[in-house]
């Protein structure tokens, strides 16, 4: 059955195709759409990494031209601890319009490769959509397969990025040295 995978990054994508290969799925369509990954630099990072899988790997793939930034942000501004569950729902529902559009009757997901990802949250959304728009979502515990990938992806030369992707999440990664920047600094002047 021809199923689309979104992917957020080549080294996600490294881990997972070979587990959807071994489950049957070995007819793909990879799919790139990540109006989270902040900033453009990071983005750009990401979709090279993708890109270079794909054609390694030679995988029939697109890469979505759109970054609509402006309405990612607006959308999780307000409420920050939900920028997750928005998250999912933003690339999952793109994700099985693509599908549909595609003619592909399955769609899946590399997000389900991370283990700091909430699986339950990511496979009931993509359930939803999945009965909204007539496809079958693809749930598959990839989670075995993460750091095979991250080897794969250094082994091949793909970027290996430090955070999840929003500006909210690079500020957790860098949490501790924020932190002691500021304590540092408490005013923001440096007296010297």
């Amino acid at each position: 059955m021809k199923t689309l995978l979104h992917c957020c990054c080549g080294p996600c994508a490294a881990g997972a195709l070979p587990q959807f290969r071994q489950a049957g799925y070995a007819d793909l369509l990879a799919w790139f759409y990540n109006p989270n990954i902040q900033p453009w630099q990071e983005q750009a990072a990401r979709r090279d990494s993708f890109h270079l899988l794909m054609e390694q790997e030679q995988i029939p793939y697109r890469i979505e031209s759109a970054y609509p930034l402006e309405a990612w942000l607006q959308a999780v501004a307000a409420q920050p601890e939900q920028r997750c569950r928005y998250c999912y729902q933003s690339r999952l529902e793109a994700a099985a319009r693509a599908a549909r559009e595609a003619g592909c009757p399955a769609y899946s997901t590399t997000l389900l490769i991370s283990p700091y990802q909430n699986h339950e949250l990511l496979r009931e959304l993509g359930e939803a959509y999945g009965k909204a728009y007539g496809l079958d979502f693809v749930y598959l515990d990839l989670r075995p397969g993460f750091r095979a990938g991250q080897a794969e992806a250094r082994q091949r030369g793909l970027y290996l990025q430090k955070y999840c992707g929003c500006i909210y999440s690079e500020k957790d990664r860098y949490r501790k040295q924020i932190d002691g920047a500021m304590k540092s600094h408490p005013t923001g002047v440096n007296d010297e």
